[in-house]
């Protein structure tokens, strides 16, 4: 069996998750516009090459994503697992242009943070209709970086009331950054942390503290951002790394680590896509491909055999901090 469509059980609950998972931030728009008819084409494609596990958020296009999503699982027969976000909802504010993050999304509707209980139960109830599903599987906290208190105290109640009704099946969280998310995991009770961007090829830190509190309380880790946004795709002068302007720095680093796999017929996608998986506390990958074609070359490069010592002639390189398990 391939490896990105091997199912893995989830360690709190009894939903299992493909190792490749689909990340639909660029099917609400991220940063280019996508069609209706090629965000379904690429969902149904995702689930005809044995993908289960969709990540989506209001957030994404403003309601679009989700919209689009529920869409395509309304239809289809092959299970899935959804997982969505709660911490905004979707507000109507007159005269508001789309931002420029989502120029698919619709004028006049903005998400706006609300950690209060009711906020909560509203972005929950509110997704719901989006997605058009009679359930979602996963519901995570998202970017609560600021918001650590609210998402202890209010938030995460809310949602254990809605697992302990059998309403959700798994409680998590979403966020780049990982102080914030350790004091979440610290003052909660989760199932999983989607946690995106800190265990790449540039940037290691979840392993110090993040990972060791994972594995030892059972939560599992999904990695999503595992390209940093798009300079690990193609470390040139204008990509972009968490989602700004890579500086002259980060390109370098990319550049170095790219030029090291070269000499060994690497390519930079493949060890990109498969770096995550090397630690045990990471239960799945999430992509965020834009076209099938992209879908695709991700699958591709996720199987692509590297060589058995390539991530410790990286670290002996210095272009990789050490494993820390």
């Amino acid at each position: 069996m391939a490896r990105y469509s091997e199912k893995v059980k989830l360690k709190r609950s009894n939903l299992e998750v493909t190792r490749m998972g689909l990340g639909t931030a660029p099917l609400g728009g991220l940063f280019k516009s996508v069609t209706d008819e090629d965000g379904e084409d690429l969902l149904n494609t995702a689930l005809d090459l044995g993908i289960n596990y969709f990540d989506t958020a209001p957030q994404y296009g403003h309601g679009v994503a989700e919209m689009r999503v529920g869409k395509a699982l309304q239809k289809t027969s092959k299970p899935f697992v959804i997982e969505t976000k709660v911490g905004r909802v979707l507000r109507h504010v007159e005269g508001v242009e789309p931002e420029q993050w989502f120029p698919d999304a619709p004028r006049n509707i903005v998400p706006i943070y609300d950690y209060s209980k009711d906020g909560i139960k509203q972005a929950f109830e509110e997704s719901l209709e989006r997605l058009g599903l009679p359930h979602i599987d996963i519901v995570l906290m998202h970017d609560a970086e600021d918001y650590i208190k609210e998402a202890t105290e209010n938030a995460f109640p809310v949602l254990a009331d809605l697992r302990s009704q059998g309403l959700i099946k798994a409680i998590g969280l979403g966020m780049n950054y990982v102080e914030p998310a350790l004091e979440i995991m610290k003052g909660t009770d989760l199932d999983i942390a989607l946690i995106a961007g800190r265990f790449t090829l540039l940037d290691q830190v979840a392993q110090n503290e993040l990972f060791p509190y994972a594995l030892k309380n059972s939560i599992d880790i999904s990695m999503g951002g595992v390209l940093n946004s798009g300079v690990l795709a193609n470390p040139v002068a204008g990509a972009t790394y968490n989602y700004l302007p890579a500086s002259d720095e980060i390109i370098a680093r990319a550049k170095a680590i790219c030029d090291f796999l070269k000499e060994r017929d690497v390519p930079l996608l493949a060890a990109a896509l498969q770096y995550p998986l090397r630690h045990p506390a990471v239960t799945t990958v999430i992509v965020g491909p834009r076209t099938c074609n992209e879908l695709e070359v991700n699958i591709e490069n996720f199987e692509h055999k590297l060589p058995d010592n390539l991530w410790t002639e990286l670290e002996d390189a210095g272009l990789i901090a050490k494993l820390a398990v």
